[in-house]
């Protein structure tokens, strides 16, 4: 098993954040990884894009594939007792049941238009989602723009942001009245306040990543969140995680062995932090908590 000594991540106040072990390769030889969300049993859902699989770690440890045929899945989030897909193949935002694995498409339009290709997506307590919809690859723009988008409980969907450049990572702050988005094409990540269910404030910019080496797509992919409200942003062109407090002061970082994807915390305990990235997945064990909404 590949192993890999992980930096030290200390919070600015009062606490280690961990790591309390070396990053280790938990999973390897799929084709691209992302997309993790975790469940209260232990189970850790993530995606294999090219291979069109939604795949799972067990508590055991034990890699199976949950689910053929995923539409090109992207970004999971675990809720109400459902994973919550985004299938950038279909498209569509969607659902699918843990027992049956039947999959419930819950948009797949706006506007009269099919989506681009949904990336990745939060839930609030409400049961909207919010959620991604950039185009990374060659073909033309379905929506004509690349916006961030909420679809109610009642099915009702508004685009929210319709000006950022690649919009890929999104998160709601633990008491849901901040949603944070982090394109991929300028290096500022977003935070707005949310008003009300699918109604937000202006732009704030709370962070900017560095690029060192002036790539064309300076920002981050994924995001998570911890029990302090801290977000870890994975920051592809550095090949880290960034750990940002929500004032949006860098805090720390984790350092990757491949450009990483998406991250989130798992484990019955939320102190193991899984990061996807090329062909693999990761885990190291922290001293803080990780943040899953109920």
């Amino acid at each position: 098993m590949f192993m890999f000594a992980a930096a030290t991540l200390v919070s600015s106040a009062d606490a280690d954040l961990g790591p309390i072990e070396p990053l280790k390769t938990v999973a390897s030889g799929l084709r691209f990884t992302e997309g993790p969300a975790s469940d209260a049993a232990g189970n850790l859902y993530f995606t294999d894009i090219p291979a069109n699989r939604i795949m799972v770690l067990r508590p055991d440890g034990k890699l199976e594939v949950f689910l053929e045929d995923s539409k090109a899945a992207n970004g999971l989030l675990y809720r109400f007792g459902k994973l919550y897909a985004c299938q950038g193949g279909a498209p569509a935002v969607s659902t699918v049941d843990l027992l049956t694995k039947a999959v419930t498409p819950l948009v797949q339009a706006y506007d009269g238009k099919p989506l681009n290709a949904p990336n990745d997506l939060t839930v609030d307590a409400h049961g909207g989602v919010y959620f991604t919809d950039p185009l990374f690859g060659e073909g033309p723009l379905s929506q004509g723009l690349m916006g961030v988008y909420y679809t109610s409980a009642k099915g009702e969907t508004n685009r929210l942001v319709g000006n950022l450049p690649w919009p890929n990572g999104i998160a709601l702050s633990r008491d849901e009245k901040t949603l944070y988005v982090l394109p991929t094409g300028d290096p500022y990540l977003r935070a707005y306040d949310v008003l009300k269910p699918g109604v937000l404030g202006p732009e704030r910019r709370l962070y900017e990543f560095e690029n060192p080496n002036k790539s064309d797509f300076p920002g981050g992919d994924g995001m998570t969140i911890d029990e302090q409200g801290n977000l870890y942003l994975t920051a592809v062109n550095l090949k880290q995680v960034v750990v940002v407090s929500p004032e949006g002061k860098r805090l720390a970082a984790l350092d990757v062995p491949v450009s990483p994807t998406n991250c989130v915390f798992g484990g019955k305990d939320l102190r193991t932090l899984y990061v996807t990235g090329a062909d693999s997945l990761f885990a190291t064990r922290l001293k803080v908590r990780g943040w899953r909404p109920k």
